[in-house]
Order: structure tokens, then sequence, then C-alpha cells
């Protein structure tokens, strides 16, 4: 199991993350583009680690300028559970059409697309998303456009993505039929989640 790291003392106070906030960007934009994977032309998928969720949480304390200790380890709460913990991968699935109307029309034909979606490692069977473990983020007319998802593997499984089997990312939704192979940089970067 990967021990959770993300702590109050850990992260950098507001001034000290204004300081570099802008220098870092670069770097992390490149880190978060290695762990995305374009599923179609309407879907991504950026995997989540430890990294991007400490860059989040200094955000969201940078913009709501949040420094006491309460506010601070609430931020950590929220989105702490989104770091893999060495048997899974965590993600965030993002549907994105930038047409208003088309966006509305299609997030009522994706219903349930988060529950669609899955990793089918070579030689192994598919593993599903559990989506939304937090609160339900559809209804009746729609899907959101944002989904928290969680890929958890069997040691078989993670042993095999570690010993280098291709991988696949994909939905099989009636509305939505797509599939990816993971590419080998991103492969190698999601593989060091597993313990």
């Amino acid at each position: 199991m990967i021990e959770m790291t993300i702590t109050k003392d850990s992260l950098l106070t507001l001034e000290a993350y204004a300081k570099i906030r802008k220098s870092a960007k670069p770097e992390f934009i490149a880190h978060r583009k290695l762990r995305s994977v374009h599923l179609g032309e309407h879907v991504s998928v950026q995997f989540e680690d430890e990294r991007t969720i400490r860059r989040q949480i200094q955000e969201m304390l940078h913009i709501e300028k949040i420094f006491d200790e309460a506010g601070i380890n609430a931020e950590i709460e929220a989105y702490a559970s989104l770091v893999p913990d060495g048997t899974n991968w965590k993600a965030t699935m993002l549907i994105e059409y930038p047409d208003a109307h088309e966006r509305k029309r299609e997030l009522a034909r994706l219903i349930g697309v988060e529950d669609r979606l899955f990793v089918e490692v070579e030689g192994h069977a598919r593993v599903y998303a559990i989506a939304d473990e937090d609160l339900d983020r559809e209804n009746a007319e729609k899907t959101s456009a944002v989904h928290f998802v969680r890929f958890e593997f069997s040691k078989a499984t993670r042993d095999a993505v570690r010993a280098g089997a291709s991988v696949k990312l994909g939905c099989d939704h009636t509305n939505y039929p797509a599939h990816v192979a993971i590419a080998a940089e991103t492969l190698a970067n999601l593989a060091g989640d597993l313990a």
C-alpha cells in the first residue's frame, strides 16, 4: 500500500506557493499531459497521483486564500481519496463538447457512461471503473461532464502492468464505443502507481 504523504505540514505556505506557482506550471502541465489519455474525440481521462492532487490542493488553497488549519485539512480531506493507494488507478474523466447545445444533448445520451469505462490489461479480464464514490453525478436527464473513477486491480493484473503488458483504455457505452492503447511512456508512469 502506498502511504499518503499529503499533510498540512508537507504543503507549501500560501506565500511560498505563490513564489513558485508560475515557474513550476510548465513542468506540472507536462506531468499532467503524460498522465492523460484521450478516448475518442470527446472523453479524456486524467490519471491522478500524489503530485497532481498535491498541486490541486495547493491551487485551491491559493485561489480561496485558505491559510487556517481547519480549512487546509478540509481541502486535504476533499482530495486525498483521489490519490492511488498501490492497488488501483484513480482518474478524473472529462466529457468535453465545446458547443453548449451539443454538450447538453450528448450528456443526456451518455447517462451511465462512467460505469462503462474500462481498463484492459493484456491477458486479463476488463476492469470496469468504480465511479463517483463520493456522490452521484448524474440524474434521470443527464450525466455530469466530470466523473471521478477508480480502477481496482488484482495482484496478477498489477504484476502484468509492471512487467510491461500492453494496456487499453476503453468504453463500451452504446452511445460512446471507443478504445485506445495507452502509450508506452504514459503506461510506464502509471505502472509506478501500482505496488
